[in-house]
């Protein structure tokens, strides 16, 4: 397949957006930067039995599979094999790191890093929550570099029963999140695990986008009681936060697994809209005013929450 690469047009048009739309005008062409200009986007089919599937887009919108939609990694770790929710980050040095959920039911999460996204480090499943033996479960965990104390941050939801009563029952099942992170520079040691991000309210998937000088947490809010199962926003002039200033919700409810990502002078917020079988979008200037572009994007058939970045040329040209 060839990688058509290089400066970014990405002209899109106006369609009725969400709650605080803004008429936004076309984005004009943006050249990004010489090297780190191809758009590539992590994802999983299925259950995630068979791995890591990887596909490119030249303009945001329309994104086709890599190797003809083959999995590039498949899951060996975790006590169900599973590789849901890849979030695949290059890291300051180059490498990528990929984290993903390994199991429905357990308290570890799959990491494996890569030089090339062919050949891969031997796969672990690092127990984040093997302190809380009660815990039920760890999903979606996310990966970023934070460039100021130069370590990799790794957070990912969990429900502990009986650790927020004032939210138990609004959720599904038994299920009551909050979001824990823990830190590490190896991968090999970690910091105790805490507490990242309770809003008062049942969480997962959260994703951070660097913008403006500050951290942007987009969260799934999972309340089933009444129903919301959208995503809102909170900011922080640092990844470790506090997160403040939550936002009402920018997207239509049955979202989840939100990634982000800035194209010219919009950001896009990608997400799966889980209960239709499709990917949706919307794009603001702002951070604050959305658009709903859902009808102006394409994903590869079955496509489940996965990451967006940008990687050198050089590496898709290899894959």
């Amino acid at each position: 397949m060839k990688i058509f690469c290089g400066p970014l047009a990405v002209l899109l048009g106006i369609i009725p957006g969400m709650q605080e739309t803004a008429t936004l005008p076309p984005v004009p062409a943006h050249a990004d930067t010489a090297e780190d200009d191809c758009l590539l986007f992590s994802y999983f089919l299925g259950n995630g039995e068979d791995g890591l599937h990887l596909a490119t887009s030249q303009d945001g919108l329309t994104w086709t599979p890599l190797g003809g939609g083959k999995s590039y990694l498949a899951p060996k770790v975790g006590k169900s094999r599973l590789m849901r929710d890849p979030c695949l980050l290059r890291g300051h040095d180059g490498t990528f790191q990929l984290v993903w959920t390994d199991s429905w039911d357990r308290r570890t999460i799959g990491h494996a890093s890569s030089k090339d996204l062919v050949h891969w480090s031997d796969q672990q499943a690092i127990p984040v929550m093997k302190h809380e033996p009660k815990a039920l479960n760890c999903w979606a965990p996310e990966i970023l570099f934070d460039d100021a104390k130069r370590h990799y941050l790794i957070f990912w939801s969990t429900t502990i029963p009986g650790r927020f009563p004032e939210t138990e029952g609004t959720g599904d099942e038994n299920y009551n999140h909050r979001i824990y992170a823990t830190t590490t520079t190896d991968f090999k040691t970690f910091t105790p695990t805490r507490l990242f991000y309770d809003g008062g309210f049942n969480v997962i998937d959260a994703t951070i986008l660097k913008a403006n000088d500050k951290s942007y947490l987009i969260v799934k809010d999972e309340t089933l009681k009444p129903v919301k199962k959208h995503l809102r926003m909170a900011v922080a002039d640092t990844p470790d936060g506090p997160f403040v200033d939550l936002s009402p919700p920018f997207t239509p409810s049955w979202v989840e697994g939100p990634s982000a990502i800035r194209i010219g002078d919009d950001f896009l917020i990608y997400f799966d809209c889980y209960r239709d079988g499709h990917y949706g979008a919307v794009r603001s200037r702002d951070l604050k005013h959305w658009e709903d572009i859902t009808p102006r994007v394409s994903f590869p058939k079955g496509a489940r929450h996965g990451t967006v970045l940008r990687v050198p040329r050089r590496i898709l040209e290899r894959l």
